[in-house]
């Protein structure tokens, strides 16, 4: 009974959109999530060819025999989905969670350099 309690609780949780910052530097973009609650345990950031998906999940335990009355911050569940633009390098995407806020750094393709091609005798 313990665990279908835990279960109701559990999709109880609403879910929410990150309050979300991008930045364009020259060495690419800079995508800030703030998601606090979320530990790096409870935090999926999936790519799929060119459709980025970051979820996290924010719990906060009860102690035995309290219940919620109302709750107007506490636990949740994020998420948000991104195009990811074909001039970001996908391979070398970077990610880390520091008090609260995920920063994603999705660096430029680096341009392909001019050259020379060289004939071959026939």
């Amino acid at each position: 009974m313990a665990d279908t309690v835990a279960k109701a609780e559990e999709r109880r949780l609403p879910r929410v959109k990150p309050a979300t910052d991008i930045i364009e530097k020259e060495d690419g973009f800079y995508i800030y999530l703030d998601m606090p609650g979320v530990s790096k345990e409870h935090l999926v950031i999936d790519l799929n060819e060119d459709e980025l998906k970051v979820s996290g999940k924010a719990e906060y335990a009860l102690a035995e025999g309290q219940k919620l009355g109302h709750v107007e911050f506490g636990g949740g569940e994020y998420f948000r989905s991104f195009t990811v633009s074909h001039i970001v390098d996908k391979e070398r995407i970077k990610a880390s969670l520091r008090d609260g806020v995920l920063e994603l750094h999705l660096p430029r393709q680096e341009k392909a350099q001019p050259r020379k091609i060289e004939i071959q005798a026939g």
